[in-house]
């Protein structure tokens, strides 16, 4: 059997930190891969005058899958396009997952056992960028297609049918027309398809419910700007960022990245939290069809938070470093 390929793009900031602690705990469950790395980000930008080079874009086509650190996007940065969405849409990742998991003995928001997938559109909307600035005006459009909408409700069926059955929908059908009233027609006629306890949930009402009774919901698929802003929310919920992994999935290709972004304000400091690398690379592995590789890392880490061993932003005092060793010696 071929060894995997495997894209590696630190990106900006923590990125290069994080990445490197998830490479070290690949390489401690024996995950026997060929590695590439190719640059992208507002470094990058700086150097070469693109955020996102041609080459970059090529190995991440060439490879099985893509762990990706971090990216800074500056607000006001001109000719500088998101590398992620660049990405996204180049390789056809149309399918987002963030779970959000509770885990022992972090401050949390919620006293319950949470554990839920957030399975957000990622092509679409308001993410595409499209729009214009017009003198003392500005305006995005928001466009949505019946096969994108159709895609990604059944690929969250798919996601529900392997967990606890509950899928909702969130939109905003009840002001958002007609791009909601498209996205809740073509859900509902998804999920016929399916045996499934499914609801329709206007998303702002829905984050209420999610701080009030997170335990409730299991699967939530969502247009691409609500699923940013609640898995967002379910981070928060769960104790951190830190703790957060995310999937990119399309056809052919796949992309594995922490929810965080580039953190520039500790960056170099050495007291970055890797978990939500780890745990991506562990999605990776799945992805890879490694599922007995993901579980050691994902127990390694759940048996890690017990322990004193957790960076600052956990309310601890390890370094980076001192986390990354701490796994391994577990693994």
């Amino acid at each position: 059997m071929s060894k995997p390929t495997i894209a590696v793009i630190r990106g900006d900031g923590i990125g290069s930190e994080v990445i490197d602690a998830s490479l070290q705990i690949l390489d401690a469950v024996f995950f026997n891969a060929e590695y590439t790395v190719a640059d992208a980000g507002y470094d990058c930008f700086q150097q070469q005058g693109t955020p996102l080079p041609d080459e970059t874009l090529e190995i991440a086509k060439r490879s099985d899958a893509i762990l990706f650190g971090a990216i800074t996007t500056p607000p006001n940065a001109k000719n500088y396009p998101s590398v992620i969405i660049q990405l996204r849409k180049s390789l056809g990742l149309y399918a987002n997952l963030r779970p959000s998991r509770t885990y022992p003995y972090i401050g949390r928001f919620s006293d319950e056992d949470v554990d839920v997938l957030v399975v957000r559109e990622n092509t679409e909307g308001l993410y595409v960028q499209e729009g214009k600035r017009e003198g003392q005006q500005a305006y995005n459009i928001l466009r949505r297609t019946e096969m994108a909408c159709r895609r990604i409700v059944q690929f969250a069926c798919q996601q529900a049918e392997q967990r606890q059955r509950k899928l909702a929908i969130a939109h905003k059908a009840n002001v958002v027309k007609p791009a909601d009233e498209l996205w809740i027609e073509i859900a509902g006629e998804v999920v016929q398809n399916f045996d499934l306890d499914v609801s329709f949930e206007i998303v702002d009402a829905l984050c209420t419910k999610l701080i009030m009774n997170p335990s409730a919901f299991d699967v939530i698929v969502a247009p691409n700007f609500y699923g940013d802003i609640l898995s967002d929310l379910m981070a928060g919920i769960v104790g951190s960022l830190g703790l957060c992994a995310s999937a990119n999935i399309g056809q052919s290709h796949a992309l594995f990245e922490p929810v965080h972004g580039s953190a520039p304000d500790i960056a170099g400091q050495g007291i970055a939290n890797p978990l939500a690398t780890i745990l991506s690379a562990a999605l990776m592995l799945d992805y890879l069809g490694e599922p007995a590789k993901a579980n050691a890392i994902e127990s390694a880490v759940v048996k890690l938070l017990q322990g004193p061993i957790k960076t600052p932003e956990l309310g601890g005092t390890a370094s980076t470093a001192m986390v990354t060793q701490a796994l391994i010696d577990l693994l």
